[in-house]
């Protein structure tokens, strides 16, 4: 059984609401089954998620990426591809919820690198539900990104929007 365990203190990625930090390691009962759970707070908003410590991989919990995983996703926002095609926005919406809940730090860099794309690159404003979807990538990728490279949010941040706004040498 290949499984990563954490301890208080430890730093861990929940696939639905980001980095959090494990308070605390409880024993529950529910339905009259005992259980072990980590109890998380999630940095981005403070709320306490439970996990069950044996059921960390079907939750999809993880250790903070490394570096160079980092440094990986980064990639994903030079290439010049786009995961959704252009089709009606109710379709690209269905594919990048899905995603984003995949837990995998490619595919939101993904559907954020396509939503940047759309800002930056065309004529039009971003919608509210890009607009919102944008921001739950980003608040789910910048922070594991800056933990694991050691920089602020706002060095990522500049980092990705630099590659949509400076004009490529490349390109040329």
């Amino acid at each position: 059984m290949q499984m990563s365990v954490f301890n208080v203190g430890d730093k861990a990625v929940h696939p639905a609401h980001g980095v959090g930090v494990v308070t605390g390691i409880e024993i529950r009962e529910f339905s009259g089954t005992k259980g072990s759970f980590y109890v998380l707070e999630i940095l981005e908003s403070g709320m306490k998620v439970m996990v069950p410590t044996t059921a960390i991989s079907a939750v999809g919990l993880r250790a903070v990426m490394s570096r160079l995983e980092a440094e990986e996703v980064l990639e994903v926002f030079r290439s010049g591809e786009r995961a959704v095609g252009s089709g009606p926005w109710n379709r690209r919406q269905r594919t990048y919820n899905e995603m984003i809940k995949s837990g995998s730090p490619t595919q939101v860099a993904k559907v954020l690198r396509d939503l940047y794309a759309i800002k930056f690159k065309s004529d039009k404003d971003l919608s509210y539900g890009e607009r919102r979807l944008m921001d739950q990538a980003k608040s789910l990728l910048v922070r594991e990104i800056a933990l694991a490279k050691k920089v602020t949010e706002a060095d990522i941040e500049q980092e990705i929007e630099a590659m949509f706004t400076t004009p490529s040498v490349a390109a040329g």
